[in-house]
């Protein structure tokens, strides 16, 4: 049997991470802590309970947010990346390379839910490149944002790779 192996990191690439081993419990959780704590609508989450999970690079920063809970983070780029509590530990879904691949099973929190979340599916899309008559900018934006997938070191000498 082979095991599912997951990587992930923050935005700037200062922290990275590996889990080996089937992760099936991802989450919605809209209570407002995590709210504040993601600074969105709600935080999707995935335990990394039932996995071999590894800091593969750097070191999170921390907020109790609770007598029971904390919280990491990138101290360098502030992306959000743990709910860390008595049950196990949990990773921020979107920090994931692919988090695709983990879709969330069940929704906690929901006494604070925002009624409309629920439509967000209803509203009008667009691709990043057809707002460019609003935002010219987006024609010649260069990303400094890791890659999703581990690298050797980062950031590159050459910011252009």
């Amino acid at each position: 049997m082979t095991l599912s192996t997951h990587t992930g990191g923050c935005q700037c690439g200062a922290i990275r991470f590996r889990a080996i081993g089937e992760l099936k419990d991802a989450s919605i959780c809209h209570c407002r802590m995590c709210q504040k704590a993601f600074g969105a609508y709600y935080a999707p989450l995935v335990s990394v309970r039932d996995a071999e999970f590894e800091w593969t690079r750097g070191r999170l920063k921390k907020f109790r947010s609770s007598n029971f809970v904390e919280r990491g983070f990138c101290g360098d780029c502030g992306t959000p990346l743990t709910f860390e509590a008595p049950d196990g530990l949990a990773i921020a879904a979107g920090a994931f390379d692919d988090p695709s691949l983990l879709p969330p099973i069940v929704q906690f929190g929901t006494e604070a839910k925002i009624g409309f979340v629920d439509t967000l599916h209803t509203l009008p899309g667009e691709r990043t490149e057809d707002d460019v008559e609003n935002a010219p900018y987006l024609l010649e934006i260069v990303s400094y944002q890791h890659p999703d997938h581990d690298t050797e070191t980062w950031p590159p000498k050459d910011l252009s790779q």
